[in-house]
């Protein structure tokens, strides 16, 4: 048995949530109003920067190729390490490309290389890192951790974003848009240092020296899909996925050149946001370690359904409904973000979590890119038609936002009358 109150424990947990928020901050910096700014200055369309918004989706589905890492029996540490400093390099490389001599097209072909270079590598690791640095957490307690470690990176992200949205505020009233990319490039190209430290720090001398091979792809294969359990799990992730990327994606551009609101502005919504989703991260921890992980990812997507629902009326006119939705989607991801993790453990044998956790985000991300390509096309649709729809003045994100609020009460009842209603077992 570990002694979770052992020094090398507490420092890998210390380390961890470092490392967490320092990625955090990255992928901060990858999305919403910044990606947004950046694919605009580069001339690539609303549709296209929201189906590149939504490359998480797909670079989910490279999450498959985990297990042929885990048969190989590498150690967890040093593929850790190398996928998301990997990450985080082609993260910085994409705030290059303005600096590059290409035309249009050249920089779309780059800005989508580095884009999904840089969440496939992430994302081919994220099961064995989850169960790599969570290896120190210990098990009743790891809802409450995973909500303390939430709420590091929640809290440091929002001065972090504030001070970078600022900075390219003022460089764009000076008329000097690069520069400000520049700035960005060089906070990532930092990150990606102090995260590197962070991981080597998890772990010691009495590291385990984890591997996590041993199951042959027919073992696994009946491990998860075997298991009735899982296919539901993978049903409720697909449905998860798809109600949030059909229109997630869109929403960057859609506060940036539709409703008109500026870098910082935006970052000053997403830290209410955060602000929000902070205080609900330990009092959701506790109730998902009491009642059941099922019960808190319910929760997320009450809220999640709220979201979308408000959005379904935001227009120009109406813009500050925007910050309902900004608010609502970050407060959902407090029940919905790890309890997603956590209740594979509640319903898998720990031998298979690993591989349960990369073959359940494979299919969930490929039906999530699937969603956001047609959601370019909904959107594309309503744009060629003056924005417009059965003559009806309505925004593209409007139209994906009734379509998501209608899929996430689908998932809520799946979760509700199907997921609840299973055995749990403690690992």
């Amino acid at each position: 048995m570990k002694d979770f109150h052992s020094p090398a424990c507490k420092r890998a947990r210390a380390a961890y949530t470092a490392q967490c928020a320092f990625q955090y901050f990255v992928t901060l910096l990858a999305a919403d109003a910044f990606l947004a700014k950046l694919l605009t200055y580069i001339g690539i369309s609303d549709a296209l920067t929201g189906i590149l918004s939504s490359f998480i989706t797909l670079a989910f589905v490279f999450e498959i190729l985990t297990l042929l890492i885990l048969h190989s029996r590498l150690r967890a540490k040093p593929i850790v390490i190398i996928g998301n400093t990997v990450s985080i390099f082609f993260f910085m490389l994409l705030y290059l490309i303005p600096f590059l001599p290409v035309s249009r097209t050249g920089a779309t072909v780059l800005a989508t290389v580095c884009i999904l270079i840089a969440y496939i590598s992430n994302y081919l690791i994220s099961a064995i890192s989850y169960r790599w640095a969570n290896a120190y957490v210990c098990p009743t307690g790891r809802a409450r951790f995973s909500a303390v470690k939430e709420m590091v990176s929640l809290f440091s992200g929002m001065l972090f974003t504030a001070i970078v949205g600022y900075v390219i505020d003022r460089f764009d009233r000076l008329g000097e848009t690069e520069k400000g990319f520049l700035f960005i490039a060089a906070a990532i190209l930092i990150l990606n240092i102090c995260n590197f430290v962070a991981l080597m720090m998890i772990g010691g001398r009495d590291d385990e020296q984890q591997s996590f091979g041993g199951t042959g792809f027919r073992e696994t294969l009946k491990g998860t899909f075997g298991n009735r359990y899982f296919r539901r799990l993978v049903i409720q992730q697909i449905l998860w996925y798809v109600a949030t990327y059909l229109t997630f994606g869109f929403i960057g551009v859609f506060k940036i050149n539709d409703l008109l609101y500026s870098v910082l502005a935006v970052q000053i919504m997403n830290i209410a946001a955060s602000l929000i989703r902070l205080i609900l991260s330990a009092p959701l921890g506790r109730f998902s370690d009491r009642y059941s992980y099922a019960k808190g990812f319910r929760i997320g997507l009450y809220l999640l359904a709220c979201a979308f629902f408000i959005n379904i009326f935001t227009t120009y006119e109406t813009r500050f409904l925007i910050i309902g939705f900004t608010v609502l989607y970050q407060a959902s991801l407090a029940g919905t973000n790890q309890n997603s993790f956590n209740m594979t453990y509640h319903y898998i044998q720990e031998k298979y979590i690993t591989q349960a956790i990369a073959i359940k985000d494979s299919i969930g991300g490929l039906c999530g890119f699937a969603a956001s390509l047609l959601g370019g096309k909904i959107l594309t649709a309503v744009q060629q038609n003056g924005n417009c729809l059965f003559g009806i003045p309505v925004y593209g994100q409007q139209v994906l936002s009734a379509f998501s609020f209608l899929l996430v009460l689908v998932a809520v009842l799946f979760t509700k009358f199907v997921i609840e209603k299973q055995s749990v077992t403690v690992q």
